[in-house]
């Protein structure tokens, strides 16, 4: 029940004082009150709304209690004289929220995604607030020490109220800026889950539960707004190829040998939907969409044979106008190779060689390699997965390269 209702609570309790840290103090107060309560009075018909009404009535105490707020105070007036009572109804309460939750949460969301924020910083307060993940799980999650973690939360809150960042949605320029971070935030927790940089696992699909989930609460709040219909549609699509991503001993199986019977038609179906409201928005598509239309294109294949590989191509080209990174430009040279020949993508990833933001990347000599493998230079393309085995972090990762090294060599020899 708190991992559903701790965003909400927070962000109700946020509008009050005015300090996200105060605000999660608050709301775990709440929980304790309910861990110490629920099992002799029994759990109300409404948790979420018993939480939210006992964390308010503690965060007016508080405001009450400290001279610097009374300003506030006398400002918020009756609002917060109506939830005074200890005991209050809990259902009028809920009602009386509602026209302001979806409010509450998405200020929330700008916040724990302020620009003032390192992009680390982001994703932690990002999955603490709205993911409801404790400091542990998300240390785990993204494979990094517990201390760093708590680090990176606690410096994030105070960062934030050191710049009197104000609880509030922006508007105009400033709205996109931030809109643009949120989604990046968003984007990064899901892209962890699904290709972990390190560690044992290929995926870690609890991380790409929680970023589907923030996705479809960001594309629930912002309506109009066609990238976040653009990235819940990538998301959905993605995470449906999860169950055929890994095998039996959870080795990785690649895009174009995965049994797409496997893949969750039912997350398919919510992709798609979510990708015509992004189109039906009008306008020339976002970055998060066009990713989705050629999630799409995979999608629409029964067969890897059957993809559209021409139609992908001309979508990573736009992609690449609209976002110009040697990463697009990669993976365009991929499409490019499956639409038109080895020979046209690798003169395409040859341009990439001494990209300097590409330097360390291991999926540059990966994809190089596999090139050169279609083109007959297995000696050439042994070299390259070996590099790229000894640039990734992810143990699984590292074994399908040097498998694909060793078959390289034994092709090279002819046999």
């Amino acid at each position: 029940m708190w991992r559903i209702e701790s965003a909400r609570v927070i962000a109700g309790v946020a509008r009050i004082v005015r300090d996200i840290g105060v605000a999660e103090e608050l709301a775990q107060d709440a929980l304790v009150a309910a861990l110490e309560q629920w099992p002799v009075a029994g759990v109300p018909d409404n948790p979420g709304a018993w939480l939210t009404a006992t964390a308010k009535h503690r965060a007016i105490d508080l405001v009450r209690r400290k001279e610097v707020f009374a300003r506030k105070l006398r400002e918020l007036g009756h609002t917060l004289e109506e939830d005074g009572a200890y005991e209050p109804d809990f259902a009028a309460a809920e009602a009386a929220a509602d026209g302001d939750i979806e409010d509450d949460l998405l200020r929330l969301v700008f916040t724990a995604c302020h620009p003032v924020l390192s992009t680390e910083a982001r994703v932690a307060l990002t999955l603490r607030l709205l993911g409801g993940l404790t400091t542990p799980e998300i240390a785990r999650a993204f494979l990094v020490p517990e201390a760093t973690v708590a680090q990176r939360i606690v410096r994030a809150k105070r960062t934030l109220a050191k710049a009197d960042v104000p609880f509030e949605q922006p508007h105009g320029p400033e709205r996109v800026e931030r809109l643009s971070s949120v989604l990046e935030v968003i984007y990064l927790v899901f892209n962890e889950g699904y290709s972990a940089t390190a560690g044992d696992d290929w995926m870690r699909p609890a991380l790409c539960e929680d970023a589907l989930r923030l996705a479809r609460v960001l594309a629930g709040l912002m309506p109009k707004e066609p990238e976040a219909h653009g990235l819940a549609a990538l998301l959905e699509i993605q995470a449906s190829r999860s169950a055929a991503r890994t095998g039996p001993d959870g080795q990785p199986v690649l895009l174009a040998d995965q049994d797409r019977r496997r893949w969750d038609q039912l997350l398919i179906r919510r992709g798609f939907a979510a990708l015509a409201r992004a189109e039906a928005a009008g306008g020339p598509p976002g970055p998060y969409t066009l990713q989705a239309a050629i999630a799409a294109c995979h999608a629409h294949a029964l067969h890897s044979r059957d993809t559209d590989w021409r139609r992908i191509a001309e979508l990573y080209a736009a992609l690449a106008r609209r976002t110009p990174t040697p990463v697009v430009e990669l993976n365009r040279a991929v499409a490019v190779t499956m639409a038109y020949g080895p020979r046209e993508g690798l003169a395409l990833v040859d341009r990439l060689i001494d990209e300097p933001a590409l330097r360390g990347y291991h999926l540059l000599p990966s994809v190089r390699g596999d090139l050169l493998e279609r083109l007959g230079r297995h000696a050439e393309a042994r070299e390259e997965f070996l590099r790229a085995a000894s640039l990734t972090r992810n143990e699984r990762e590292r074994a399908l390269l040097v498998e694909r090294a060793a078959r390289a060599s034994l092709a090279a020899k002819g046999r």
